[in-house]
């Protein structure tokens, strides 16, 4: 066996330091002669550590076992700021002028925007049961996902209701009725209803025109540029791509990265680069796998999120470009 003394003085030599002067019995001066003769590359060839891309400063809903609060984390991954929301919340949107708009779903419910320091600009009151999904509008008007009854609503900045669309859901509690919803291009609406497990595109008077269903804690749907649309598939552990006539065009399971313990995707973010930032709801599994993590299409995870020392589990999650 070498001695541990005659390695290090190895390895110091081979990473061109001076070693320090030792002093061995001479039965071992051959034996360390013989090692630097033989074994050089063992000594100096060392695997280098596996490269990942910068984590991005994150904001993100957490929600759970700990506290509801809404955290910024800087790119190192140290808390920025929080903001404690009136009552549940659990989807968020960041605007365009840095302030954050978020539904909030207690009594009463609605939805709120504020500046990164958490001073509140707007408020919208709903007559609803519950608010937890809301979108801002190009136009500048706020749509707002309300449960019981289910419908989207459409409200200027002035809280004025412009338009009411029934959404479609057989789930009958209200809580779960809806989740994200999103005004398409055409203008029809895009609704992810957890409850029942079904995403569906309805036009202006609530006429389904698409669907797609069998999914299971359906958060967010988003319609992509191609036309088809990316699905969070909440406790199926997966993110799913589906096209117009309902083929699955692409999607990332737990299987294709363990590491991760995806547990319940809970939201999803298209990146300028075409990589999806995964929310990872640890509900049930707190303590184990990624609370985020961003994923190329080739399905390579180019960074992971797990910092469970400061928070339990998250829902809403977005990196800040």
């Amino acid at each position: 066996m070498i001695p541990a003394a005659m390695l290090n003085l190895c390895e110091q030599a081979a990473r061109g330091q001076r070693p320090a002067i030792m002093k061995f019995p001479a039965r071992s001066l051959g034996l360390l002669l013989a090692v630097s003769l033989i074994q050089p590359l063992v000594l100096v060839q060392r695997a280098p550590a596996a490269e990942r891309a910068p984590q991005p400063r994150l904001l993100f809903f957490e929600y759970g076992q700990g506290p509801n609060r809404l955290v910024e984390l800087d790119a190192r991954g140290q808390l920025v700021r929080e903001h404690r929301p009136p009552s549940i919340a659990v989807i968020f949107e960041v605007l365009t002028n840095g302030h954050v708009l978020y539904a909030y779903g207690g009594k009463p419910t609605g939805v709120r925007e504020i500046t990164p320091d958490g001073v509140e600009v707007w408020n919208y009151v709903s007559s609803c049961p519950q608010v937890l999904g809301c979108s801002r509008l190009p136009n500048g008007n706020t749509l707002v996902a309300e449960q019981g009854p289910c419908r989207a609503v459409e409200i200027s900045p002035k809280g004025a209701v412009v338009r009411a669309t029934p959404l479609t859901t057989s789930h009958q509690g209200y809580h779960l009725q809806v989740r994200n919803v999103h005004k398409l291009a055409n203008g029809n609406i895009l609704a992810a209803h957890e409850g029942e497990g079904a995403v569906r595109e309805v036009d202006v008077d609530g006429r389904v025109v698409w669907e797609y269903t069998g999914v299971e804690n359906a958060g967010d749907a988003q319609r992509l540029p191609n036309g088809n649309t990316l699905i969070s598939c909440g406790t199926q552990k997966r993110v799913l791509e589906v096209t117009p006539d309902k083929k699955i065009a692409w999607q990332f399971t737990a299987a294709d990265a363990p590491e991760l313990n995806l547990t319940w995707v809970s939201s999803i973010q298209v990146r300028p680069n075409g990589n999806l930032v995964v929310g990872n709801f640890l509900r049930g599994q707190e303590g184990r796998g990624a609370h985020a993590f961003e994923v190329t299409r080739d399905k390579k995870v180019v960074w992971k999120w797990d910092d469970h020392r400061l928070i339990k589990s998250l829902t809403t999650v977005r990196a800040l470009d």
